[in-house]
């Protein structure tokens, strides 16, 4: 089995020319012949490093982070849309310093001290729990968002991917 990591305009990419058993994604595909099952909760979180001047207050608004850097994922990935969406429904615009390619990135980023971001808590739990990041209290955030699993209409799965599937639907 192959595991190819990519953003979702590549991933809707791979799934039209049915290159793959299964898509992992945030978003079920929209306008495409697709099976889905939803798997697990994605909740979105914004991050900052420890010394960020948000960090431990409370109650803060999408407006107060317009203030301060933000570092965005590149174009086509779902949390981006998820956080531009939220800014919009802000009535209000991120000042992006970078965009980049990679969660390791971002969070790297938002480490160094770079800006702050907005990214999938389980993505990262580790260095929230090591201290590295503080998740800031941001309403509406945390954005709860759903990881599903899908694959082409009447696809026949591999033995593999049926077993896959199997695994993620019963956890």
């Amino acid at each position: 089995m192959v595991l190819s990591v990519c953003n979702r305009r590549e991933l809707l990419a791979r799934f039209s020319e049915n290159a793959d058993d299964l898509y992992i994604l945030g978003t079920p595909p929209e306008g495409m012949a697709a099976e889905v099952s939803r798997y697990a909760e994605n909740p979105l979180v914004v991050i900052a490093p420890p010394d960020h001047p948000l960090a431990g207050q409370r109650d803060l608004t999408v407006k107060v982070l317009t203030a301060y850097p933000f570092l965005m994922r590149e174009s086509g990935s779902g949390t981006r849309l998820a956080a531009e969406r939220c800014f919009e429904d802000a009535g209000v615009e991120p000042r992006v310093r970078m965009e980049l390619g990679a969660n390791e990135a971002v969070k790297q980023g938002v480490i160094a001290g770079l800006g702050v971001s907005v990214l999938s808590r389980g993505t990262v739990a580790l260095e929230l729990r090591h201290g590295y990041l503080v998740e800031l209290d941001v309403k509406p955030f945390p954005i709860i968002r759903h990881w599903h699993v899908a694959w082409p209409k009447g696809k026949r799965l591999s033995l593999a991917a049926e077993a896959f599937l199997k695994r993620l639907q019963n956890d």
